[in-house]
């Protein structure tokens, strides 16, 4: 458990695949007493998720699931049902979630993608927008959907690309943007619902 858990909180669950530093920062943001959210339970993808030392290093709960066979979001959604999971917040999960399971959760699935989107949905955004000699690139929390990276925007950060930026140089300019636009969306977010 982690944090306080206030009356006004969402029970929320953070799905990830790899390093979890969107993970780290919802959770260090789910501590505050303006944070709308609870982190109650992680779940990776990713047995080997960099996130999971973190994880284990102060004792969040956290499950494991490869999300290849429908059976896997069964028990995922039970899990949830039991926790009273009312939000998910999805942080460099790289797995796709069926209609079925986005349909049960309703609206209430969040993702950030690092792209402005509509622009450069999918995977290897950073590559694209350099081969593609953008001026500016940023990243994107909106509502998942049953289309890839197609749901309701909620907020978006611009972030200019210099002659000098490679892939790499990119994204990490843009993490550091998710990091501040992820907690400011949920709060737009949980305003409104």
């Amino acid at each position: 458990m982690v944090g306080s858990i206030g009356i006004s909180k969402i029970k929320t669950a953070i799905f990830i695949s790899g390093n979890g530093s969107n993970m780290k920062n919802l959770i260090k943001f789910s501590k505050l007493k303006t944070s709308p959210i609870y982190v109650d339970l992680v779940l990776s993808s990713n047995k080997k998720a960099n996130g999971i030392r973190y994880l284990k290093k102060n004792k969040i709960v956290y499950k494991i699931f490869n999300f290849k066979k429908k059976k896997d979001e069964n028990k995922v959604l039970k899990i949830l049902k039991k926790k009273k999971i009312n939000l998910i917040c999805l942080a460099g999960f790289m797995k796709i979630l069926s209609k079925d399971f986005i349909k049960k959760f309703n609206g209430k699935i969040l993702n950030i993608h690092p792209s402005l989107l509509p622009k450069y949905k999918g995977l290897n955004t950073h590559e694209r927008v350099i081969m593609n000699n953008e001026k500016f690139s940023g990243c994107t929390v909106h509502i998942v959907n049953s289309k890839l990276d197609s749901g309701k925007i909620i907020l978006q950060k611009e972030v200019r690309i210099s002659k000098k930026d490679n892939p790499k140089t990119l994204s990490k300019k843009i993490l550091k943007q998710e990091h501040v636009l992820y907690p400011k969306a949920l709060k737009k977010f949980l305003s409104k619902t």
